[in-house]
């Protein structure tokens, strides 16, 4: 089957549908630098470049499955809730004018858990209605990466999986909990020196603060507002993409040479990408913020399964 990826950012969706067999036939992307990544991962992937808002849809190939995790800032407890108002949320109805115009077999969408609470519920009624209207058939469901994913990592979404065939989608069902069998060191190394500019020295603001509380070589720690919490995580919480705008928002750990904050490719690691996937050619700060924009890959994945499943009851 194939799939049309818009706002595909670093490509973990695009990635997780690749995993499961189905083939990217088209993807949409207008951030720079994530567009790097995306390419450098993708190497043959018929990636447009630009707006969305700018796309000729005669431009894409036919498909049968839209993917997009569409921006969630609008919508995200972390931000200004602005909704609809934001030009940002307004982006869904771009996807919607996909939909009308190519009516593919499926819809898969991805955002924060809050769209499903935002403004008393009439965001995510909104954006049930425009696919109930193109005679969609809706399924959702929020998911927990923890759950879910086998990934030590905290991270709420919902996914709404939506099919024009009634029958495909009363077979669907989304996938059921796993027990998480990974740590937080079978994802971070805790034993390799890595580059000095994820150390924190004796010159840095946090750094007595971070010696004092900073002790168990199991757990992860986090800088707050008002400062190191004494709180150890056993479980990552929710990787943000602020970690590219504010460096201390990303997690600490000590590690055999010092206390450090955890590298971008530790942050993949914990968004379930593989060892392969990789950044080139774009700044620290960039690669922090592309990791707390994406998926839970094995998340994606599993729900992908789910939906080849149901495809193959038709």
């Amino acid at each position: 089957m194939k799939v049309c990826s818009l706002f595909s950012g670093i490509g973990g969706i695009d990635l997780a549908f690749q995993q499961a067999g189905f083939d990217i036939v088209c993807a949409n992307e207008c951030d720079i630098d994530a567009i790097k990544t995306y390419k450098t991962n993708f190497p043959n992937c018929n990636l447009i470049e630009g707006d969305i808002r700018n796309v000729n849809i005669d431009s894409i190939p036919d498909f049968d499955v839209l993917v997009a995790g569409f921006p969630c800032q609008p919508f995200s407890i972390g931000g200004k809730q602005k909704g609809f108002n934001d030009k940002r949320g307004n982006l869904f109805f771009e996807i919607a004018r996909v939909l009308d115009k190519k009516r593919p077999p499926v819809v898969f969408l991805e955002n924060v858990a809050n769209l499903i609470d935002h403004d008393n519920g009439k965001t995510f009624l909104v954006i049930y209605n425009v696919l109930a209207q193109f005679g969609y058939c809706v399924k959702y469901k929020v998911m927990d990466s923890y759950e879910f994913g086998n990934i030590p990592q905290k991270r709420k979404r919902i996914f709404i999986v939506a099919f024009l065939d009634y029958k495909i989608c009363n077979s669907f069902v989304f996938p059921d909990e796993i027990p998480c069998s990974k740590k937080l060191n079978d994802i971070l190394d805790r034993t390799t020196k890595h580059d000095n500019i994820y150390y924190y020295s004796a010159n840095s603001f946090y750094f007595e603060e971070l010696q004092r509380i900073l002790t168990d070589k199991n757990a992860l720690y986090k800088i707050r507002d008002n400062g190191v919490t004494n709180h150890k995580y056993f479980i990552c919480p929710t990787l943000t993409a602020n970690m590219g705008t504010f460096p201390d928002r990303v997690p600490v750990v000590v590690d055999d040479y010092g206390i450090r904050k955890i590298t971008p490719l530790e942050c993949l690691a914990l968004m379930g990408f593989p060892k392969e996937f990789t950044f080139k050619g774009i700044s620290l700060n960039s690669a922090y913020k592309q990791c707390g924009n994406s998926v839970v890959v094995p998340v994606v994945y599993r729900i992908a399964k789910q939906i080849k499943i149901a495809m193959s009851c038709e």
